[in-house]
């Protein structure tokens, strides 16, 4: 069984989290989709931004911090349909309509000198959950990690959503409590910034 040490949050490890067999793995995601009411997973367009707006803001009443999401439809073309995407989208749809989504981006492990998957957002629509669509989009993003040759698949989850926690742990995720997350941001980094000049 392998393990795939991470740098915060949570790591993925054994076979029941990253899948090291793609074409069997596509066959169980794609058996999964028949039997979920037509789940599809699909990549985000431009066309797919104020329907992204939604869900983040959505996300974040979820998660108790709706005023802290001041992104904009002007933000998200720059930042993930621009020249330079800073980050990727999946919608998951049933039918025609939009069940959740997960945003995700790459980063790098020195230790294993290969990439990684973080993934910033995972969330499902209320009407949508208990149906197996998050554990979908995981594994879509978990498939995703080991076709691009990542070693890593990683994320965070606030301390009081013990359900999430209870799932993640159950897909073979392991929270790591030895690590803790810094930040800098608004006024702070602009500071930060102006002391490196």
């Amino acid at each position: 069984m392998r393990s795939f040490q991470k740098d915060g949050g949570l790591k993925v490890t054994g076979r029941d989290a990253l899948v090291h067999d793609p074409p069997t793995a596509l066959l169980r995601y794609h058996s999964c989709m028949n039997s979920a009411s037509s789940f599809r997973i699909e990549q985000a367009t431009a066309a797919d931004i104020p329907l992204v707006l939604a869900l983040i803001r959505e996300l974040a009443e979820f998660e108790r911090l709706l005023p802290e999401a001041r992104a904009t439809e002007a933000d998200l073309r720059e930042t993930l349909f621009g020249d330079r995407p800073f980050a990727e989208v999946v919608i998951g749809r049933v039918g025609s309509e939009a069940a959740g989504f997960a945003l995700f981006f790459h980063n790098y492990s020195t230790f294993l000198g290969k990439p990684g998957i973080y993934l910033e957002d995972l969330f499902v629509r209320p009407a949508h959950r208990g149906k197996g669509f998050g554990e979908q989009l995981l594994r879509h993003l978990a498939q995703l990690a080991v076709q691009r040759g990542c070693g890593r698949f990683e994320w965070s989850v606030l301390d009081w959503n013990q359900q999430a926690i209870d799932f993640y742990k159950k897909l073979g995720a392991q929270p790591l409590s030895d690590w803790t997350t810094f930040r800098v941001t608004g006024e702070v980094l602009q500071q930060l910034a102006g002391e490196a000049e």
